[in-house]
């Protein structure tokens, strides 16, 4: 089905196009000068030391599990209100994840006071997931890591170029992963950026990501080398130049992107203030953040009642989503018996209504119009 108004739009232009070909031209399309040049900018543009190019967001997690130096037999404290890939990384490396309720239908983002009860001694990490690019409460969360000596991983793929008392997210934690997914705020199609402080972390990230290798292809294609040692078990997590192209553009054109979705925002809570029975999450948030996604909450509703709402908005030709399924409900992760109140009333009770830059006061006008009727029979 075509919607009327879709979830998100690419935000694409000749610009990408250009870029791509320009890329192919040049005769280099793995992992190359491109690549360099999306790290540097977002050295630039997150104030930060080292940014590293990889596969995807969920290679950058896995990775910054393996930094940090998670270990099996280790417990990482975690959201259940998020995409499985937060998760998942944990696992990866043999560790436990224990799941953390979120603050409340208001803010939802992981409860620091929920996760200092279930730090144990064999507790090694936190990753946290900014929602729709909100921050999370990181005050308080960097204060728990300082008070246990727990690392900080911050899955930002949320949230880029997001703030947080004047701190980039991604750039307060001990690593921030980001991803380039089709519907991200930066759109590669598949792609990913860690980034870090860590001399050591960045090093040894280049060195995995690329099959523990001491040198790459492109090093030893310009003369910067003609060997090469392999002296860590790695990966291919590489990021390959036609993508990172497409990231130089995206990049360059996100501040802006950003001003955009705010002033729809903005539209957002000015008209859905109006209306009985919802919860507008980080609705007093003030600061400069992605807008990534837009979610709203029912107020005393249930899972039928939600879905009948989602199928107005679909016959009405609105297209929406939900984030997230909560993920202690899979079955993979039935075993650890986590009971998360708020997460699971939430994950029951959440739509996400579509948001883009170019997104009009008419069309925000109509979405909010079948919402009200849906919602409240007006």
């Amino acid at each position: 089905m075509e919607y009327k108004i879709p979830l998100f739009k690419l935000n694409f232009g000749e610009e990408e196009i250009e870029a791509v070909n320009e890329t192919i031209r040049s005769k280099w399309i793995s992992t190359g000068p491109k690549c360099d040049e999306l790290e540097n900018l977002f050295v630039k543009m997150f104030n930060i030391n080292y940014a590293v190019s990889l596969s995807n967001c969920t290679d950058a997690l896995h990775l910054a599990c393996i930094l940090c130096g998670i270990d099996p037999g280790d417990e990482v404290l975690c959201p259940s209100l998020t995409f499985a890939a937060s998760v998942n990384c944990i696992k990866y490396v043999g560790a436990t994840p224990v799941f953390c309720d979120i603050v409340s239908p208001e803010h939802i983002n992981i409860d620091p006071a929920d996760m200092e009860k279930k730090i144990t001694p064999k507790t090694k990490a936190i990753v946290v997931v900014h929602m729709a690019g909100f921050p999370a409460k990181m005050n308080e969360i960097m204060t728990i890591a300082k008070k246990y000596d727990l690392k900080v991983i911050e899955d930002t793929c949320h949230g880029p170029l997001s703030e947080y008392r004047g701190k980039k997210l991604g750039t307060i934690g001990d690593i921030g992963c980001f991803s380039f997914f089709s519907n991200k705020n930066i759109s590669t199609g598949e792609g990913g950026m860690l980034i870090t402080n860590n001399e050591e972390y960045a090093k040894r990230a280049r060195l995995l990501r690329s099959h523990g290798m001491t040198t790459m292809s492109y090093q030893r294609s310009s003369g910067h080398a003609t060997t090469y040692d392999v002296v860590e078990l790695g990966y291919n997590f590489r990021m390959d130049d036609i993508r990172a192209s497409i990231g130089v553009v995206q990049l360059k054109k996100l501040t802006e992107d950003i001003r955009k979705r705010i002033k729809v925002r903005n539209e957002y809570v000015k008209k859905l203030s109006k209306l009985e029975g919802i919860y507008i999450p980080f609705v007093n948030n003030d600061e400069f953040v992605s807008n990534y996604i837009m979610p709203i909450v029912l107020k005393n509703s249930t899972l039928e009642k939600r879905d009948y709402i989602r199928d107005a908005l679909h016959k009405a030709g609105i297209q929406t989503s939900i984030h997230y399924p909560a993920i202690h409900k899979f079955s993979i992760y039935q075993e650890y018996n986590a009971h998360l109140t708020v997460t699971e009333y939430v994950s029951d009770n959440e739509i996400t209504l579509p948001m883009y830059a170019s997104l009009s006061n008419d069309e925000i006008g109509l979405i909010t119009g079948v919402l009200n009727n849906a919602v409240n029979g007006n």
